[in-house]
């Protein structure tokens, strides 16, 4: 009963509402605002600020909080490796993702889901540093992210592949170069993705190592906004070579290698360094790290 009274506060504090976090959790209101209760009687705290509506949780109840998903997640991990040798792996892969990595997920996705047809994934597009606070409160089970600067501690870091990236505008007929400057680039009409997105600093810094500057004409907060614009025919981009199996097959898009200079940026799945991981996660860490980012399974 302590864990459902758990599952309780998180799920309240998730929606902002009793009553939708009542129907997540598949209870009447009636009985959630019991089980809250009872957790607050426990405790010896009250958790939530009641009034005609939800207005929020109390000091302790945000405390409270951070511990019930933990409690959750490790209950839950227990249940999935106890049950695991029996009837197979159970339950949900929550995965965050940095935007331009999603395109490259899709092969390993499908790989794990065939292995485990019992998991389901959540694979939720992500800010790297969103990702790592996901993980840090264990609403998250891996992130794949960029791999830059020093490890943070208590996170895991399994490389997958180096990013790099590709000018891509409408087809122009004989007059394709095979490769292109960064500065050369940086002269066509852009629509890049907004400053505040991760893979739009990566792009500044690259111009701004090949002395261009950064000024496109259209910035966009997604990659389908970008790519909606570039097959428009009238503008042109940078995006990371991954896109280019998936976006870029349209008709009358043309893909260039960017040079002067190579710039390249790790990429790779980060899970919390503890023991025991949780078993979804451990799982995908397993198919993960024999994974072949030409697009097969290299595990024998």
């Amino acid at each position: 009963m302590f864990v459902r009274q758990l599952h309780y506060l998180v799920a309240v504090a998730r929606e902002q509402h009793f009553g939708r976090a009542a129907e997540a959790c598949h209870v009447t209101q009636p009985t959630l605002s019991a089980g809250l209760r009872k957790l607050e009687e426990e405790l010896g705290y009250p958790l939530v600020v009641r009034g005609h509506r939800f207005m929020g949780l109390t000091e302790h109840g945000a405390r409270v909080l951070a511990w019930a998903q933990r409690i959750i997640n490790d209950y839950d991990g227990m249940r999935q490796e106890l049950a695991g040798s029996e009837a197979g792996l159970t339950g949900i892969l929550r995965l965050g993702c940095v935007p331009p990595m999603l395109p490259a997920l899709s092969g390993l996705l499908t790989a794990f889901c065939e292995r485990h047809p019992l998991v389901r994934v959540q694979a939720l597009s992500m800010s790297a540093l969103a990702i790592q606070r996901g993980l840090d409160d264990q609403v998250l089970d891996a992130g794949v992210s960029y791999l830059t600067g020093t490890q943070p501690p208590k996170l895991h870091w399994l490389p997958f592949y180096e990013e790099r990236y590709m000018f891509v505008r409408a087809a122009g007929g004989d007059d394709m170069p095979a490769r292109i400057s960064w500065a050369e680039a940086a002269r066509s009409p852009l629509c890049l993705l907004t400053p505040d997105m991760q893979n739009r600093q990566i792009i500044d810094e690259a111009l701004a190592t090949a002395g261009a500057v950064s000024a496109p004409r259209i910035e966009a907060n997604t990659f389908f906004g970008v790519w909606s614009m570039v097959c428009s025919g009238a503008w042109a981009s940078i995006v990371p070579h991954t896109h280019i199996a998936t976006f870029g097959r349209m008709a009358g898009v043309s893909a260039i290698p960017l040079i002067d200079p190579d710039w390249r940026r790790p990429v790779g799945l980060v899970t919390p360094d503890r023991d025991p991981l949780a078993p979804v996660a451990a799982a995908f860490r397993k198919l993960a790290a024999r994974w072949s980012w030409n697009g097969e399974d290299a595990a024998s």
